[in-house]
């Protein structure tokens, strides 16, 4: 009988959720990305203590694993969106079937299922208030199961960060 040696791979470290844990070198990499989206991987690799090699493997694994998402962020308003608000959802029976069709609305920027006085909030984008109107009227309350929707129209954004960090 031949003996050999069988090459495995240790499985990426998770938490008790099951989300990938992540050490304070990532952590810094990930702060050093929300800071400045297009940061050379050879400066953050200065600021981390890591080859530029190293900081580009461990940016393509945080992605791979879905830690984080290297996007280009807009303006609504200036890019002919002139109507944003947010929409309370109440839903008679399961969820999660109306929260997949709300996520797969292009207008819908995300989707929280929650505990409260609503079942589901999401962020929608409009064009203008025809928009946001057939938005609501035809698209989200008609869905099946939606009771109930309450708007929250945005009036004028204060504060919108993505570099709240790691923690």
């Amino acid at each position: 009988m031949h003996s050999g040696c069988v090459a495995t791979r240790t499985p990426d470290p998770k938490d008790r959720n099951g989300s990938p844990v992540i050490d304070s070198v990532s952590k810094a990499i990930i702060e050093q990305l929300q800071e400045d989206g297009r940061r050379p991987y050879a400066a953050i690799g200065k600021a981390v203590g890591l080859s530029e090699a190293a900081v580009r493997q461990r940016v393509q694994k945080l992605l791979d694993q879905g830690v984080m998402q290297i996007v280009a962020v807009t303006d609504p308003l200036t890019v002919g969106f002139r109507r944003q608000a947010m929409v309370g959802i109440n839903v008679e029976g399961d969820l999660e079937p109306v929260a997949d069709a709300l996520a797969e609305m292009e207008e819908v920027e995300y989707v929280v299922i929650t505990a409260g006085s609503f079942d589901l909030l999401i962020e929608i984008v409009c064009e203008d208030d025809d928009h946001l109107l057939e938005m609501i009227n035809k698209r989200i309350r008609a869905l099946p199961g939606v009771r109930s929707t309450e708007s929250f129209v945005y009036l004028k954004l204060r504060k919108q960060t993505y570099t709240w960090g790691t923690r």
